[in-house]
């Protein structure tokens, strides 16, 4: 497996061999992780999570836990979502290498990001995120815990509320080893403090929860949708990554997350609109026609809260 995936992207085919499914409840038994970390490209790598809803049964890993070995330290991105969980994947890091891991990232304010940030403390590793995560963080920590703590139960001991150590607005960069290492905001997009990780000299983007594709994306009340689509067209894209490792699901390319992202909230913000045109009301706006999307993990539990969201922004637009 870690010999095929760069073979993979370097070929530009992005046809991986086992697609991510909600229907496989654990694909590495023997670890808290969901499945084993992969290397993608030379010195950088993914333990992809789960494109279902956090469970007892993927341990909370239903996002991409990643990290690159730069050659002088590792560096995190995520700080998952159990002390227990961070802890695996640092087990899995010193399997691969004997560089301490430098620094973690966390790609947003949400517990899968989080909450294992205080077992990352604990071993003295400076934490950066958004301005706008670590508010998150500071509001909501304790809910997002306890939220965690009942489907996690015994696998959320250790955890604790922990915050960045380090915050930034819009640019925070690192140079380490053979990586030039960018943590990026953007603009407004799915949640508060949504960073990516732009690597440059690879042309790789960690993207975190700026792009999805193998499950579908889900709109919260303070996701407003045409600033993520400006966000979209103004500064992500732009980037011109050739590699895009989502938040959830496996890695590929920039077409293919555009596909099912940008083009699903235009679509949804089309099929609204016109519902809105012809005088409907927001019981009826649940059920607009999303069958395009309807082969997307997590479609049944996401796609009518979409719709139902997008329907209360536009209302007012």
């Amino acid at each position: 497996m870690r010999g095929l995936f760069p073979v993979l992207l370097a070929a530009h085919c992005f046809v991986l061999p086992v697609q991510a499914s909600e229907d496989i409840a654990d694909k590495y038994p023997q670890s808290l992780l969901y499945d084993k970390p992969v290397e993608f490209i030379p010195g950088v790598f993914s333990a992809i999570g789960a494109t279902a809803p956090p469970t007892y049964e993927n341990a909370g890993h239903n996002n991409n836990l990643s990290f690159i070995v730069t050659g002088d330290g590792v560096v995190v991105i995520n700080g998952g979502a159990a002390y227990g969980l961070a802890k695996a994947l640092h087990d899995e890091i010193r399997a691969i290498t004997d560089q301490p891991v430098k620094l973690v990232f966390n790609e947003n304010g949400q517990g899968h990001a989080v909450l294992g940030n205080s077992y990352w403390a604990e071993q003295g590793v400076p934490i950066v995120a958004h301005v706008d995560a670590a508010h998150e963080v500071e509001t909501y920590g304790a809910s997002i815990l306890e939220s965690m703590e009942r489907y996690n139960r015994d696998q959320a001991e250790g955890t604790k509320v922990q915050g960045p150590t380090e915050t930034f607005e819009e640019t925070y960069r690192v140079e380490m080893g053979d990586f030039a290492i960018e943590a990026l905001h953007l603009g407004p997009a799915h949640s508060p403090g949504d960073i990516v990780i732009w690597l440059p000299r690879q042309s790789l983007v960690v993207s975190g929860d700026m792009a999805f594709h193998e499950r579908m994306l889900p709109i919260f009340e303070d996701t407003y949708t045409a600033d993520w689509i400006e966000t979209w067209d103004t500064a992500f894209e732009p980037l011109g990554a050739t590699y895009v490792i989502p938040g959830h699901g496996h890695p590929t390319n920039m077409a293919q997350v555009r596909r099912y992202t940008r083009d699903y909230l235009v679509y949804l913000r089309a099929q609204i609109a016109a519902h809105l045109d012809a005088g409907g009301g927001l019981a009826e706006a649940y059920y607009v026609d999303q069958s395009p999307y309807a082969h997307l993990d997590t479609f049944e539990e996401l796609a009518t809260k979409n719709a139902g969201r997008v329907f209360e922004q536009m209302e007012f637009e």
